[in-house]
């Protein structure tokens, strides 16, 4: 591994990390930065990806409930059923191949985009815990996005997020508070099976880790102290939900870069 394979894989990591704490889908850059830059195979890289996962968000949890913006008495039911969804995931992911969930995630991206857009107002609402959702509905909708992180990670972070501002009625900052959190939880074992099954290498991984926690630890404080982080960090889902369609969908083909 060369400086200039270091360098990447650290800035990228402090972009994927940044971007893991505040929207979600900081993976879809770590991920390529694996395969197409360090040559991985693809379900190595996602062993490797989860070790900058968690230390990205295991830092970002901290740095939440250091500021005070933590408080999982009110949310300990979303966090219990993700956690077991991404256990069943991860337990499959060792075992199947991912692509057919990337084929999922391109037509589910392209539904979160409306959503966000419908009625922004809604993201921007403090937490309302007057009004609970029934467990008929969280209890399996948590499950499934835990599933899915276990098994990919890639854009998990979107999906809890809707689920916790559109369901739980959580702001979008508490939501990521409690986002950041259970991803820590869950990824220590889903680092366990992969390297179990001997699908991480570890020096790729831990590298990436270090940008991971730069960007982690400057997102958290940012949403934790700057007054309008929830308009600024609607405004960055938005976007990387946009980015993430064009890539996917390789929108740039269409507009003639890229070719030749």
């Amino acid at each position: 591994m060369g400086t200039f394979e270091v360098v990447i894989a650290i800035l990228g990591g402090t972009v994927a990390g940044f971007i893991n704490t505040l929207a979600g889908n900081g993976s879809a850059i770590t991920l390529l930065i694996l395969t197409e830059v360090l040559h991985l195979p693809p379900n190595i890289a996602n062993g490797s990806n989860r070790l900058g996962v968690f230390a990205g968000s295991a830092v970002g949890s901290f740095v939440f409930y250091k500021n005070d913006k933590i408080d999982l008495s009110r949310s300990w039911v979303y966090f219990v059923c993700t956690c077991v969804g991404a256990i069943a995931g991860v337990l499959l992911a060792v075992w199947v191949s991912n692509e057919q969930f990337q084929s999922v995630f391109r037509f589910m991206i392209v539904i979160m985009l409306v959503v966000i857009l419908v009625k922004p107002k809604r993201w921007l609402q403090a937490t309302d815990l007057t009004k609970k959702p029934s467990h008929w509905l969280t209890v399996p909708l948590f499950l499934a996005i835990g599933f899915y992180g276990g098994f990919i990670q890639m854009g998990m972070g979107i999906f809890f997020l809707a689920a916790m501002v559109l369901g739980a009625r959580f702001s979008l900052i508490d939501s990521n508070a409690v986002k950041t959190t259970v991803v820590a939880a869950y990824t220590l074992f889903v680092i366990m099976i992969f390297a179990w099954k001997g699908l991480i290498h570890w020096q790729f991984g831990l590298i990436l880790a270090v940008g991971q926690v730069i960007g982690a630890s400057v997102a958290a404080n940012f949403a934790s102290k700057y007054a309008k982080a929830d308009v600024w960090t609607y405004r960055l889902l938005v976007f990387i939900i946009i980015m993430a369609i064009g890539k996917m969908f390789k929108v740039h083909e269409y507009l003639g870069f890229g070719m030749g």
